[in-house]
């Protein structure tokens, strides 16, 4: 009898050392449920509602077939005017832009947010949609972003986002992202006190009035007296919040964007927006705005404490395979795909066949998680990298002379 203690003492120590691990995934998992509860509560607004619309679109060097394409989904929509900002080098977009009744607005200052400020002072309507040069809107977005703003608190609207046309592993995998946000996050945050941290830069609707008041704080936004030049969204959704205005997810309004089919612009888009939420989050936290929507300022600890968190689960099935604990390894892996499942659970029913790219989803979020403290690690670094604009000297210049520089002047 004594020998059957003994071994049940040693096979209790001997799994003891993963006793963090499932302390800490059940504290996470009751993060997760504190946001999951409210978000299956959504509902979109469905009071009809109008007012007139503008799109503004800054664009560079866009694919060509893209941007045709997402600007005869705009105009579809009949809104009062399509504004597009286009580099003074991008001839190719230029030419495309001529064969449509919009109104074009060449610029030479390089960066997006001079392009979105010139864009939004040359339109004349209540609301303002800003839009990424390569986001196609369904037929009656124009329609459903108006309807949140029949409450007059509302300053800013956000659409549900998809991937266009996603082929390859990358490009679907950020479709599994987008929908654990629509159906995670931003659900639970419109739920729990309409505020949105933040309405994304794809398809985002304002009031004009409320974007000519934030426009100095906007272009002069700094973070440890470097002037950011990317994370637009988030800096407009943050301003808009901080007055006291309220943010809202329309989650009828569907558009489609594209998204990166390489793991090096992958990496790098994701480095960009890492930098961006830090940013934007630990400015927010330090102000006392946030604590006025407590389920907001829980949401931005909450992502920021998993980025570090996340990273204990590989650490621990490394451990099992240098013990050679294969039962565990198992458990584990099993649990990685379970549980994934479950949290993305909106896009499986869409989308069934993503069940079998759940385990390369897992692996993605590691890789993410890393990305992120790389970010934390490199906050004050502004560089868009994705395209050929940085920070100098405290001036968004040009890094490199575009295809086509030449040709436009």
């Amino acid at each position: 009898m004594s020998g059957f203690f003994d071994t049940t003492l040693l096979d209790f120590r001997y799994y003891l050392v993963y006793l963090p691990l499932g302390i800490l995934g059940l504290v996470r998992w009751t993060c997760w449920l504190v946001r999951r509860a409210p978000a299956a509560l959504y509902q979109p607004v469905k009071k009809d509602y109008s007012l007139p619309l503008s799109i503004v679109v800054p664009v560079y060097q866009e694919d060509p077939e893209i941007f045709a394409h997402a600007i005869e989904s705009w105009l579809a929509n009949e809104v009062a005017e399509v504004v597009l900002v286009i580099d003074v080098t991008d001839k190719a977009c230029q030419d495309i832009a001529a064969r449509y009744p919009v109104t074009v607005v060449v610029t030479d200052v390089p960066g997006k947010r001079d392009a979105l400020r010139r864009g939004w002072e040359a339109c004349s309507t209540d609301l303002v949609a800003l839009v990424d040069s390569d986001t196609i809107w369904a037929h009656d977005v124009a329609r459903e972003v108006c309807k949140p703003f029949a409450d007059p608190r509302v300053g800013g609207v956000g659409t549900r986002q998809n991937v266009y046309n996603p082929k390859g592993f990358l490009q679907r995998v950020n479709d599994m992202y987008l929908d654990y946000r629509y159906f995670d996050e931003n659900a639970a945050q419109t739920v729990m006190g309409r505020a949105v941290s933040c309405l994304s830069g794809r398809t985002a609707v304002y009031r004009r009035e409320l974007l000519l008041e934030i426009s100095d704080d906007f272009m002069e936004e700094t973070f440890w007296g470097v002037p950011c030049m990317s994370g637009d969204d988030k800096r407009l959704t943050a301003l808009i919040l901080e007055r006291g205005h309220l943010t809202y997810m329309q989650r009828s309004a569907r558009v489609w964007s594209t998204f990166p089919g390489t793991l090096r612009i992958f990496i790098k888009q994701r480095l960009r927006w890492a930098r961006n939420t830090w940013r934007s989050d630990l400015r927010a936290l330090s102000r006392r705005w946030v604590w006025r929507h407590p389920f907001l300022a829980y949401t931005m600890i909450d992502k920021g404490v998993s980025s570090f968190t996340l990273l204990l689960s590989p650490f621990f099935m490394t451990w099992a395979i240098i013990r050679q604990d294969w039962f565990f390894v198992a458990c584990l892996a099993g649990w990685w795909w379970a549980s994934r499942s479950m949290k993305i659970l909106p896009h499986l029913v869409r989308k069934p066949s993503s069940f079998f790219l759940v385990p390369g989803f897992v692996l993605i979020s590691f890789v993410m998680a890393v990305v992120k403290l790389c970010a934390l690690a490199t906050i004050r670094k502004q560089r868009w990298l994705t395209r050929q604009v940085s920070v100098e000297n405290g001036v968004v210049v040009r890094t490199a002379q575009p295809v086509g520089a030449e040709a436009a002047a």
